[in-house]
């Protein structure tokens, strides 16, 4: 029998008195290791009656170890919210979510401490003291950053919920370019503990991102839980933070007050064909029970998933757009709910696997409902609609002045306000579609539905600021039995959608410029929606005039138009320029400039490009086509009857 090696006596006294270190060495102290600020932003083109509130900021705290009973400046978090100072804060719910059963059980977890100011003294340019139990006292700048994480997609390539993929675009405001070497994802360790955020092992990265530019960097990686997590991007000068939910992308085609007709196959024969993915339903008696109807038309879910175990399994979590069921709470049904009710309210979903939305409906106050949803989106039309904005404040067709609609270009205007409130997380918009009802009796306006070009305007102005998912309000029975003129536009936006989709999904916005006239007029809006190897760009024409027999908006004759587009540094020197529209891909007169490109052309109402650096992409493109035009084609067959 051997005799184990005895160890040297001093070695073992080393080993003891490092246990003893061990055991009764002091929790660490906890430590600020990021801050995530998003100022708050307005859209001036945008005319209102009644003033604009204070200016604030979205600010994201990111605490490593233990820290308790946090002062923000002093007070608690809910009485600043209490004193009208913040708009909603997260930090209590945060750290009830946060916290270890034990300081022994403290691991380093990361929480995500966020607010919303509401006042001008919680802004940018501001800052505050921060003071915590286990958090050195500390002075907090809100300061607008240089860099930021712009735009994260999660998807999953194998059309789940649990993304494998990450697209990330960051943007660099700085004076110098700034090297970015990693990404590292911090997820939860289980849903209670939804804000207990652990580190996953840093995944490589390699790039720069130039001066005044955004940059995309794509990782594969093990797969992504459906949760609340935090992205570290690490570069030359620190890391960039941001919080958002994982959800595994995908462009959906939604439609309002759609469900008291499902049970009518040639009604689901017509959504089909219009490309509607997405119904603002929830379970629909002889639709989403019956398989066999439910795969005729298979309606992702938006409303409200109750009881939660129903949905929050695999088999109904694929079939969940989001979790929407607030209504417009910035009306209220004339009280505005507050936006910390709003947090409440949302908040039991935070520790599932279901995205939330929210509806916001003006432009004025919404940055105080800012980052309160996983996924948000707007409501708000320009033809004969309820309005939050004056319409008849717009001077904008030689000043003539109208009440019957505002200029169809502030979609876009509205679009880039809610994306830059609510970065890095994508946005969705509704698209004012054939509802049957709008206006009044009073109105010079005889048509109480947007016009198919109308209709398509809007539609188009969402898009080009780069949402994830469009919305028909509405495409009821009744509505599309009104107004069938709008079915041809509506089928021919979702093929475009469906043609362009991977470049939507992937992509994010990079420029956008207003062009006018030699004399000053309106004559197109021009924008870039980047993806990691293309881009789509899209040359909106603001040069429409009324119609004044009709009362209606109306674009004029095609006219020259020599169209110049930014491009990121790495889409200069494209393989590839061509026109895309739902008739398919065109050749079109293009040469590269020292900024990106440059497109001669004739058009009226709208253009959309595509520059690739691969020649593949015109196939692609096309090839996705077709399977647009199979979906149509299937709709309009004949399907049995249930």
């Amino acid at each position: 029998m051997s005799t184990p090696a005895r160890a040297p006596a001093g070695h073992l006294c080393g080993m003891l008195l490092a246990a003893v270190a061990f055991v009764q060495a002091p929790v660490p102290a906890a430590e600020l290791v990021g801050v995530n600020v998003v100022p708050h932003v307005v859209a001036p083109a945008l005319r209102y009656r009644r003033p604009r509130p204070e200016v604030g900021a979205r600010v994201q705290l990111f605490v490593r170890g233990a820290a308790t009973a946090p002062r923000f400046a002093g007070q608690e978090p809910e009485a600043l919210v209490a004193d009208g100072q913040w708009a909603w804060q997260g930090v209590s719910a945060g750290l009830a979510a946060a916290l270890p059963s034990s300081a022994e059980d403290d691991d380093g977890a990361l929480a995500v401490w966020e607010f919303n100011g509401r006042s001008a003294a919680w802004g940018s340019g501001r800052s505050f003291t921060l003071a915590a139990t286990g958090l050195a006292e500390r002075t907090v700048a809100i300061a607008p950053p240089s860099a930021w994480i712009s735009a994260v997609t999660f998807l999953d390539p194998a059309g789940g919920s649990h993304p494998t993929r990450a697209v990330i675009h960051v943007a660099n405001d700085g004076a110098a370019a700034l090297p970015v070497t990693a990404v590292r994802f911090w997820v939860p360790s289980d849903g209670p503990a939804w804000n207990r955020l652990l580190p996953r092992p840093p995944l490589p990265l390699a790039g720069v991102v130039p001066t005044g530019e955004k940059e995309v960097f794509v990782v594969e990686t093990a797969a992504l839980p459906p949760a609340p997590v935090a992205v570290e991007v690490v570069t030359g000068t620190g890391s960039l933070w941001a919080a958002l939910r994982v959800r595994a992308e995908r462009f959906d085609i939604g439609g309002g007050w759609v469900a008291e007709g499902l049970g009518d196959p040639d009604y689901r024969r017509l959504l089909r064909r219009l490309h509607v993915s997405m119904g603002q339903i929830g379970m629909v008696p002889g639709f989403t029970d019956d398989e066999v109807v439910y795969a005729t038309l298979p309606l992702r879910l938006c409303n409200k998933p109750q009881p939660i175990a129903q949905f929050d399994n695999d088999r109904w979590l694929p079939r969940v757009h989001a979790v929407e069921f607030l209504g417009e709470p910035q009306y209220g049904g004339g009280r505005p709910v507050p936006p910390q009710e709003v947090f409440d309210a949302l908040l039991p979903y935070r520790s599932t696997r279901l995205p939330t939305s929210l509806t916001h409906s003006e432009e004025r106050i919404w940055a105080h409902y800012a980052g309160l949803s996983d996924y948000p989106h707007f409501d708000a039309y320009r033809v004969v609609a309820p309005a939050a904005d004056a319409w008849r404040e717009y001077d904008r067709w030689g000043g003539e002045r109208i009440s019957w609609g505002a200029p169809l270009e502030t979609i876009g205007d509205l679009c880039r306000s809610l994306r830059d409130l609510n970065r890095p997380a994508a946005c969705a918009a509704w698209a004012q579609g054939p509802h049957d009802g709008w206006g009044s009796a009073w109105s010079a306006r005889r048509r109480r539905s947007p016009n198919p070009a109308e209709l398509r305007a809007q539609a188009l102005h969402a898009l080009a600021t780069r949402i994830t998912s469009l919305y028909w309000f509405n495409l009821s029975r009744k509505a599309l039995a009104a107004f069938p003129d709008t079915h041809d536009a509506i089928q021919r936006v979702g093929r475009e959608i469906r043609m362009l989709e991977p470049l939507l999904l992937a992509g994010d916005a990079t420029s956008f410029a207003r062009v006018a006239t030699a004399e000053g007029r309106p004559d197109w809006e021009v924008s870039v929606v980047a993806a990691p190897d293309a881009a789509v760009l899209f040359a909106l024409d603001t040069g429409y005039g009324i119609d004044g027999a009709r009362h209606e908006f109306a674009f004029g004759p095609p006219r020259a138009a020599t169209l110049s587009f930014a491009l990121p540094a790495r889409l200069r020197s494209p393989a590839a320029c061509f026109r895309v529209d739902a008739d398919g891909v065109h050749d079109v007169s293009w040469q590269a400039t020292a900024a990106g490109v440059s497109i001669t052309d004739t058009a009226t109402a709208d253009r959309i490009y595509v520059v690739a650096r691969d020649a593949g992409e015109r196939d692609r493109i096309d090839s996705r086509r077709q399977a647009a035009l199979a979906v149509e084609a299937e709709g309009r067959a004949r399907e049995p009857v249930p």
